[in-house]
């Protein structure tokens, strides 16, 4: 892919450093020289204060130093001049035909402008969503899919090799709630009277699980409930609900026997992830790979894992358990990963899934997560440190919390009670479009507040109906042009971009060039809001030129000059849009 402007000025500046002093250029502050952009347009088009940083090293004056470096850059036609400022800025006034340049390549390049080289083909694994399949995905479960599903094609555009993948929580005590909570609801519709677990899943999603299971099963999993409660511990309040529930999946187990009760929780994963699966697909979010926690136990990666760091000595046993030397790999304490039971812990499933991405060949790992996640990185860094991989391979981003408003006022959610507003039900309300911006307005480590009115406004308020309506303006323009007989002229446009001089028209430019320079931090940053606040300030730029200027005028050197920047400025737009999986109208 072609440089940017902001690359070809850095190539630029890295050549001056190597003619002014090769020792000099060989430094890691030289070797990261770095431009801007000019917050001031009086101050140029890109400012570096690279003369500010190798000062010291270079022993001399910062602006004494800046004015050689700037007398040392090769010359070029896209820089008109440059300036010494303040105590060693130097900045770049960009000649008339630089912005003509990089409109030429929006225009060769079309959705393939602004992608990059960055990540040079290194094969990254994004995790994400791996929502427990014990129910419908909720909206704090959309906000990790929009996010991870975005950051994966941010990733992928500037040159990383990227793997979605979703890690199916299929193997431990939640979905053994699930089945059992099934099962008490089959009981139900069998005729049976008893009384629902307080720890059990309470959504109408469980009954539409118990109707499965009679339709397969029939009545032959039918037990008296004076047999199912016979002997069990009290339940809450009078009781421990965890003691009960975990009492009530050993009975069940125990009456209907353990390939049966497989049988009800596999149709009720069966159920769940279908349900999951469809979810996601028509919120335009896609998998590589669904990847089974159960299987991952099948394929003997766990006993693998554990074997390994009982070989390298980093096991103990205490009070009955297999403990790991987390701490030894800085970590807060030891993790266990054998109870006394002999049964795994997560935690045991975690490091060997996360050893086994490694041994698949992924260099970095990307686990996107909810922020209750907190203590997560720490000990699988550890686990992978102590298995011999480099623990800085594995990245954990928190997703914060997701608040709905309506009318002003908060609206209630609690997972298990089943008070939960679903993905599902949000997308009906304001659309895939609105959902899937609206998630990713906020930096991922802040919480959300969702204002489902201001969704569903179509007012410039509204960052989706903004940033579309610039895109479908554009589109309006060239009905308009047809309209009047007439055709856009690309070569004649681009040929005469330096007729595009006005204040707006500069700022448009501005703008418009930014897109790749906005893609490569947002890959840098894990930050996905960065292109929506971008996308932003690209549409507002277009509303601004457009209430300013008439684009169909008679000189036809100035009409497709104008409109050479417009529709390169709906093509970044419609790029953009397409990262973040928001559809771009023609009409609005």
């Amino acid at each position: 892919m072609p440089l940017s402007l902001k690359q070809q000025l850095e190539r630029l500046l890295t050549a001056a450093l190597a003619a002014l002093d090769g020792t000099l250029a060989a430094t890691a502050e030289a070797r990261a020289a770095t431009v801007e952009r000019s917050r001031d347009p009086r101050h140029g088009d890109f400012t570096t204060n690279i003369a500010l940083r190798l000062a010291k090293a270079a022993g001399t004056n910062p602006r004494a130093l800046a004015q050689r470096i700037a007398a040392a850059l090769p010359p070029n036609p896209l820089v008109l001049r440059t300036e010494i400022a303040g105590a060693g800025f130097v900045n770049f006034f960009l000649a008339p035909a630089a912005y003509g340049h990089e409109l030429a390549e929006i225009h060769r390049h079309a959705e393939r402008y602004g992608h990059a080289t960055l990540g040079h083909g290194e094969r990254v694994l994004v995790e994400f969503v791996s929502a427990n399949p014990t129910g419908p995905l909720h909206v704090g479960h959309g906000r990790q899919a929009a996010y991870g599903a975005t950051l994966a094609n941010i990733l992928a555009a500037v040159g990383f090799d990227v793997t979605r993948e979703y890690y199916i929580n299929d193997a431990g005590r939640q979905v053994d709630i699930l089945a059992v909570s099934a099962w008490m609801r089959y009981l139900e519709a069998c005729g049976e009277v008893l009384p629902f677990p307080e720890n059990g899943y309470r959504g109408d999603y469980v009954q539409d699980i118990a109707t499965i299971i009679r339709s397969a099963e029939g009545e032959s999993l039918r037990r008296p409930a004076a047999t199912v409660l016979a002997g069990l511990p009290a339940d809450a309040p009078a009781g421990d609900k965890e003691v009960y529930i975990d009492a009530l999946i050993r009975r069940a187990r125990e009456l209907i026997g353990h390939e049966a009760f497989r049988r009800v929780l596999e149709l009720a994963l069966e159920a769940m992830l279908g349900d999951i699966r469809d979810d996601l697909e028509q919120f335009g979010v896609r998998f590589d790979r669904w990847y089974s926690e159960h299987a991952l136990e099948r394929s003997g990666a766990i006993e693998r894992a554990l074997a390994r760091l009982e070989r390298d000595g980093r096991l103990y046993r205490a009070e009955g358990a297999v403990w790991f030397r987390a701490t030894e790999f800085g970590d807060e304490k030891d993790r266990v990963v054998v109870r006394e039971n002999g049964q795994k812990t997560y935690f045991a499933s975690d490091i060997a899934y996360h050893l086994e991405k490694r041994e698949r060949g992924f260099a970095g790992l990307i686990d996107v997560l909810g922020a209750d996640h907190h203590g997560y990185v720490a000990r699988v860094r550890a686990g992978l440190t102590a298995m011999g991989e480099p623990g800085e391979c594995l990245e954990v981003v928190l997703i914060q919390f997701v608040s709905l408003f309506r009318g002003g006022q908060k609206i209630p959610m609690g997972k298990r009670e089943a008070q939960f507003v679903t993905l599902r039900q949000l997308r009906a309300e304001v659309g895939n479009d609105a959902c899937r911006l609206f998630y990713l307005m906020r930096s991922h480590d802040q919480p959300l507040d969702f204002d489902l009115e201001l969704a569903k406004s179509r007012t410039n308020e509204n960052p989706v109906y903004y940033i579309q309506y610039a895109h479908a303006r554009v589109a309006s323009v060239l009905k308009q042009l047809a309209a009047r007989g007439l055709a856009f002229e690309r070569a004649e446009g681009l040929a005469h971009a330096a007729l595009l001089a006005g204040t707006h028209e500069q700022a448009a430019l501005a703008c418009v060039t930014r897109f790749p320079e906005v893609l490569e931090q947002a890959a840098l940053n894990r930050a996905p809001h960065m292109l929506v606040h971008y996308l932003r300030d690209l549409a507002n730029a277009l509303h601004t030129y457009y209430n300013a200027e008439t684009f169909i005028v008679e000189d036809s050197k100035v009409r497709n000059a104008r409109l050479a920047l417009v529709i390169g400025v709906q093509q970044v737009l419609r790029n953009g849009l397409a990262l973040l999986g928001v559809s771009a109208p023609e009409s609005m």
